[in-house]
């Protein structure tokens, strides 16, 4: 219940008469996303031990989102814009489900480097496949929402593609994500470096548009 009323506030957020944009409702997405993932996997893998975590990261999100609901979209934009929003949210989600499996991953290496039971959790190596499904699947909707932006900006947005804050993080996170996903495919990277990759590309791309948010919002109190 908790799932689908979360949900309906997000589409009414977006959709609605008076339609809100800004890093909180990102951020809120971004988690209900991530509970739906869980919630699908936990059918899958019972073994997940994350309920608790996850439920308090929504309801901070929540929580920020009412706070700082942020600003109206404008008036001006394509209709075309909030299936461009979506489409972004979308790459946020599976990322920061990306960043909860490779945490899981992490937890359960030191487990079995501490001797702790093994067979706790999932196996090591399907935390390792699934995290590296999400940042497949991660990467290809953070390309489409790239070239979205190039193409078609100026349709969107009523302006050009421009070289701002938000460009510069979002592409030098796909190039944090290509490394990754190439030095996988080539050298076989994993464990504790490639993490460490992922968290990098990942606070990138939390900076490309809720943190340039945060700052525009929040601390410099501007609308654009």
């Amino acid at each position: 219940m908790a799932w689908i009323l979360h949900g309906a506030v997000l589409v009414g957020g977006l959709w609605g008469d008076s339609p809100r944009f800004g890093f909180a409702p990102v951020l809120s997405m971004t988690a209900w996303l991530v509970l739906t993932v869980y919630a699908v996997e936990q059918q899958l893998f019972p073994q997940l031990q994350a309920r608790w975590a996850l439920a308090g990261l929504g309801a901070a999100a929540i929580l920020l989102a009412m706070l700082f609901p942020g600003q109206p979209l404008h008036v001006t934009a394509s209709a075309w814009l909030p299936l461009h929003l979506a489409l972004g949210i979308a790459c946020y989600g599976l990322f920061a489900a990306a960043v909860v499996h490779a945490w899981l991953m992490t937890r359960a290496e030191r487990h079995i480097r501490q001797g702790q039971d093994p067979h706790g959790g999932l196996p090591l190596l399907t935390l390792e496949r699934l995290t590296f499904r999400f940042v497949g699947a991660g990467f290809v909707l953070l390309t489409a929402t790239l070239l979205a932006g190039w193409l078609f900006g100026e349709a969107l947005y009523g302006r050009a593609w421009r070289w701002d804050h938000k460009a510069v993080f979002s592409l030098l996170s796909w190039l944090t994500f290509a490394a990754l996903l190439l030095g996988r495919a080539l050298f076989g990277w994993r464990g504790r470096n490639a993490v460490r990759v992922l968290y990098t590309g990942s606070a990138l791309l939390l900076l490309a548009y809720a943190g340039s948010r945060f700052v525009l919002e929040v601390v410099l109190g501007r609308n654009t």
